[in-house]
């Protein structure tokens, strides 16, 4: 599967960025730069230059990192947060020690969301071929078991948004754990993305002729708005993973999950997507648009979209057309006609 910030490392979105240029959204075109940038400080009225500096110094000794949390309503969420750069160990190691509830994420957090570790939980990390070895402590057992699940896929999605790891293997005290400890939900050897996140398997008669697809939808209510993947189940009968995701956007979140759809209902493609070079380009009708009027597609249609599409692990960047044109545009007019790749960062706060 792909990553948040692993994929088309041209580059979380996510980042659910307003615009194209601004908040994380990048196009194949590269603008020059005819001057050489200049670091100018602007002071405000009333401001004081050392805060000033003191922010800037403060900024420049976080970086931002992509967390799994659990929001309000029991999604596995992800939030980039600004953490405090690590200098006695790796960040994928500190990355694991945000996620421990009473811990120093606590400062971080999000309104509405938790960490998922049981508080005391202590952590260890051997990154081995790809493979991330996690050797938790007996804290780690206490976790209620409602949350099982949830801790499983926040451990195993917020390791995996770091180049270096496919997989996540887990261990109590040095011993490999095949399944979790209270209510023994399986992990096998490894668990990775392929396993899903938020599983939603409503509608699912027949199980086996299905197979899984995460695709995003939108909480959003009147503070905040960040995506959620999903992880649905599609028909066998649909054999191309593009259109399988495409379709699934689609026919959205289920009516109880509170979640809303990027895509709307009428949203068809007109011919088969292909894949080259790590680029798809797809073709829709009118109904991708925000409107019949325009030519605008919304951020949250394009967000879906590039998020989605992008779990494909053959999949870097987006292409869309519009009944064979190539005249979309955003909601701030920046055109659409070069593909659109996966920001580094979601669900950072930023509409």
């Amino acid at each position: 599967m792909s990553k948040i910030g692993k994929k088309s490392v041209t580059a979380l979105l996510l980042t659910s960025a307003v615009t194209l240029a601004g908040c994380g959204w990048l196009s194949g075109e590269e603008k020059e730069n005819i001057d050489p940038p200049v670091d100018v400080t602007m002071v405000e009225e009333g401001e004081n230059l050392d805060d000033l500096e003191q922010d800037q110094t403060a900024a420049e000794s976080t970086q931002p990192q992509v967390l799994y949390l659990i929001d309000e309503n029991g999604y596995v969420v992800p939030q980039t947060l600004a953490l405090p750069l690590p200098d006695d160990m790796a960040v994928a190691k500190q990355a694991l020690q945000y996620l421990v509830q009473d811990g120093p994420v606590s400062q971080f957090l999000p309104d509405g969301f938790r960490a998922v570790l049981p508080a005391g939980t202590e952590v260890d990390l051997d990154i081995q071929d790809g493979t991330a070895v996690v050797d938790f402590s007996e804290e780690f057992k206490t976790y209620n078991s409602e949350d099982e699940a949830r801790i499983l896929q926040a451990v195993t999605w917020t390791l995996t948004e770091f180049d270096t790891i496919d997989r996540v293997q887990f261990r109590i005290n040095g011993h490999e754990q095949t399944v979790m400890p209270v209510n023994g939900t399986p992990i096998g050897e490894t668990a990775s993305r392929s396993d899903g996140i938020n599983f939603d398997n409503s509608g699912i008669m027949d199980i086996t002729n299905t197979r899984p697809v995460t695709v995003y939808f939108i909480h959003q209510d009147d503070n905040t708005k960040y995506y959620v993947p999903v992880t649905k189940r599609v028909s066998n009968q649909v054999d191309n993973d593009i259109e399988a995701v495409v379709q699934a956007l689609v026919d959205g979140p289920s009516l109880t999950s509170g979640l809303l759809p990027g895509l709307n209902s009428n949203v068809e493609l007109l011919e088969d997507p292909t894949v080259e070079k790590g680029r798809v380009t797809l073709n829709f009708n009118d109904g991708i648009l925000g409107s019949f009027t325009s030519m605008i597609i919304t951020e949250d249609t394009l967000n879906s979209l590039v998020l989605s599409l992008t779990e494909q692990p053959e999949v870097e960047s987006v292409s869309i057309l519009v009944n064979g044109e190539t005249e979309a545009v955003t909601e701030d007019g920046d055109s659409l006609a070069e593909p659109v790749t996966r920001p580094e960062n979601v669900n950072t706060g930023s509409f």
